[in-house]
């Protein structure tokens, strides 16, 4: 009976030892993109993700963006320079936190330029091009706004899209956000009903980077606050019924964790095209970094409770798996 068992046992070891072993996902790591960036943007286009950031470098510095693109998350491509001061004559410096959409075929930058503290010194700008990557141009040839409007200083713009097909910026530093709504060519602003081209929406403890996108019919409004050069860098979100609020903040979703990362923030949202995954996209400070641009992009995943209320967010150095977009995207 004994020999019988071992014999068992050895046929048992045998199969267990010739299954193969199921492959580890790959997964990107975090920082996802070589060298500093900040405040990226990731969508998906064409059947590539894409990140368009800002280069975390000094102000003077700051005079042109890059793009990367992935088809899996992953392994990520460098697109140098699509858009530069070449291009757009009345931007000196400080061009950061691009924001970026598709509209038949054309694709929209939207950026802000010269870091401006009174009207017409800069403001935020809109670019376009036939293709991701670019060349861009500028659209306008001049700012789409220069002003100082609700004490919002016109930086940090993200553009989106309702359900109706109307077009919404939110844009705001200095402690205060206002929401405009654009005409359909992007070329300049519409009025709402009420006659205002401009309504603050700034909710408690708000700073900068704003960021909008609808899930089962509700609004969640996002933002940081904080300094982004300091570890209270952070971010947090409210839900309403309609893009303009109110906007009463829920809580924090990102933030230090004193193990990974520092000071993380101005980020965005990339959903999957079968709505099955939702990806944070931010910056945060590696740990032990004392430069405020000391800066690098990472994705970690973010997920919702029953309720649709956000989780937080966990940091981490292994970043996402692989996920390869379906070939219907491609």
């Amino acid at each position: 009976m004994r020999k019988v068992f071992i014999v068992y046992m050895l046929v048992v070891v045998s199969i267990v030892a010739c299954k193969p072993k199921a492959p580890t996902p790959e997964r990107a790591g975090n920082p996802v993109l070589s060298g500093k960036y900040a405040d990226p943007e990731g969508i998906v286009f064409e059947g590539q993700y894409w990140i368009f950031p800002t280069r975390s470098i000094p102000f003077e510095e700051q005079v042109g963006f890059d793009a990367f693109s992935s088809e899996d998350l992953v392994h990520w491509t460098k697109c140098e320079n699509v858009l530069d001061t070449t291009a757009v004559k009345w931007a000196k410096q400080a061009m950061w936190a691009p924001a970026i959409l598709e509209k038949a075929g054309r694709y929209y930058l939207f950026f802000s330029a010269n870091n401006i503290f009174h009207d017409g010194e800069g403001g935020i700008g809109v670019a376009v091009a036939d293709r991701p990557e670019g060349p861009y141009r500028d659209l306008l040839g001049h700012p789409l706004v220069d002003k100082i409007v609700n004490g919002a200083q016109p930086i940090d713009q993200y553009v989106f899209k309702d359900a109706d097909g109307s077009y919404y910026m939110y844009y705001g530093g200095w402690g205060h956000c206002n929401v405009c709504r654009l005409k359909d060519d992007f070329t300049g602003i519409i009025p709402f009903e009420d006659g205002e081209l401009f309504k603050e929406v700034t909710p408690e403890n708000y700073t900068e980077g704003p960021f909008m996108f609808i899930r089962e019919g509700k609004y969640y409004f996002m933002w940081s606050e904080g300094d982004w050069t300091k570890d209270d860098y952070c971010v947090a979100y409210a839900m309403a019924d309609n893009p303009l609020g109110p906007f009463m903040r829920i809580g924090k979703i990102l933030q230090s964790d004193g193990k990974t990362g520092t000071g993380a923030g101005h980020h965005s949202v990339i959903f999957s095209p079968d709505s099955l995954r939702c990806y944070m996209v931010y910056h945060r400070h590696p740990m032990g970094s004392t430069d405020g641009n000391d800066r690098v992009v990472c994705i970690d995943e973010m997920r919702f409770d029953e309720d649709g209320h956000i989780l937080p967010v966990v940091m981490t150095d292994e970043g996402v798996e692989s996920a390869p977009l379906p070939e219907a995207e491609k």
